[in-house]
């Protein structure tokens, strides 16, 4: 793999990182505490990229660059096409254009990327302050926490920003304060997992399992048989806390959970949570099947589900939801194969990237790498149980994260000296 010179002067462009950084900063720090605070620091990084079209910084792309960019162009242009196929209009790809949107931003970080401090600090504070609102919110009498948006997809946010405090470990070992930097890390991480609990969204649980294999397979291999166990046994301890607290709620949602499942199979009731959902994942698959090519679009989605649960095929209560709680079905049901396909693309494509550095012998690459590839797998695990891309949250945290994490990655990714400039990425 050959590496371009890093195209930008330490110090004629400090302002511009600062901008970058502080940008970064509060789109993790203010994502859920603030009403559509995941907003504010994209938009301050677009704005800021428009100024690439009058000074621009020589970007060199690698290979590996070009699939990322086109995994993003290729998912926005498959739902614009399959919008304008289903005469829906362009109004309805305002959530996929945020892909594209996101695109100069990358060009953006990539040219000036901001400190590590100012993101994994923010990272740090944004799930610190999930945390704190989900206590409150509880305190306040709230059976599930959920912030400015819908329970699952706080609690699915919250949880991502606690792991990718774990992904920044591997950088805190080597800062010069380390014993400060895993502490606020190790408590963002903690934070960011209450704050899902609290908010009772189940199907971020269920990936956990993933995200501490993705961890092992950057962190876990080279630790002495003693730490791992170790580790494993604070997984396992913490796991059984959080389940037999009954403060936290989840004994109480697993429970819920089972008992839907028992009354589904059984016939008694089809209107419980896990239930719902089952009959929409029926309803799309019946879907599916009709129109597997291209879909049948949003507005014929929601028709053909009427329809279905007129006909007594699936619950009436299907009906009330525009999609299919599930991000694939919904997709491949509305988009049909191609939207399909980008999608499988959009998440498995960067997963790709990001994991081939996920055991380089640079801790900060290997922390970069982690942090992107939590990214797509928390994301992969949220879609099987929540359309969360039906949702600007869900779009905003995804599309952004990925080119922020991706950014950092193209400036650190270097092997020792390979940069001229190496020293201003730090």
């Amino acid at each position: 793999m050959t590496h371009a010179a890093l195209p930008f002067s330490a110090a004629a462009d400090e302002p511009r990182r600062l901008l970058t950084g502080g940008a970064v900063f509060l789109f993790a720090a203010l994502s859920l505490v603030v009403p559509t605070g995941y907003s504010l620091g994209p938009l301050i990084l677009l704005l800021a990229s428009v100024t690439l079209a009058v000074k621009r910084p020589g970007l060199r792309l690698e290979r590996a660059d070009r699939w990322l960019i086109v995994a993003l162009c290729a998912y926005t242009a498959v739902v614009m096409v399959g919008a304008l196929w289903h005469g829906q209009g362009l109004s309805s790809v305002d959530r996929p254009l945020r892909f594209w949107l996101a695109l100069p931003v990358l060009f953006w970080v990539m040219a000036y990327p901001p400190r590590l401090g100012a993101v994994w600090s923010g990272v740090a504070l944004g799930a610190l302050g999930a945390a704190g609102f989900a206590l409150y919110q509880h305190g306040q009498g709230a059976f599930r926490a959920y912030g400015h948006m819908h329970p699952i997809q706080f609690g699915n946010i919250s949880l991502l920003l606690g792991i990718f405090c774990l992904a920044g470990a591997g950088w805190a070992w080597q800062q010069p304060r380390r014993r400060l930097w895993l502490g606020l890390l190790g408590l963002g991480a903690a934070s960011g997992i209450l704050a899902s609990l609290l908010s009772g969204s189940r199907g971020g649980w269920v990936g956990l399992p993933l995200v501490f294999w993705v961890l092992y397979r950057a962190y876990g291999r080279g630790l002495p048989l003693k730490t791992r166990l170790l580790a494993l046994a604070l997984v396992l301890a913490a796991g059984l806390a959080a389940y037999g607290l009954p403060q936290t709620g989840v004994k109480h949602r697993v429970a819920q959970a089972v008992d839907d499942i028992a009354l589904y199979v059984s016939g008694e009731r089809q209107d419980t949570s896990v239930g719902l959902r089952f009959e929409m994942w029926q309803g799309a698959a019946r879907l599916i099947a009709d129109k597997p090519l291209m879909g049948w679009g949003d507005r014929g989605y929601r028709e053909g589900v009427t329809d279905l649960a007129k006909r007594g095929a699936v619950h009436p209560r299907v009906a009330d939801y525009g999609h299919a709680h599930n991000q694939f079905l919904d997709t491949l049901a509305k988009q049909g194969v191609p939207g399909f396909v980008a999608l499988l693309a959009l998440l498995l494509v960067p997963l790709r990237l990001f994991g081939v550095y996920l055991r380089d012998d640079d801790l900060t690459v290997r922390a970069l790498a982690t942090a992107g590839a939590l990214l797509c797998v928390a994301h992969v695990d949220y879609g099987l149980t929540q359309a969360g891309f039906n949702h600007n949250s869900g779009v905003m945290v995804y599309a952004f994260w990925l080119v922020i994490w991706w950014g950092l990655l193209h400036c650190y990714r270097c092997r020792q000296g390979a940069f001229p400039a190496r020293e201003a990425c730090r």
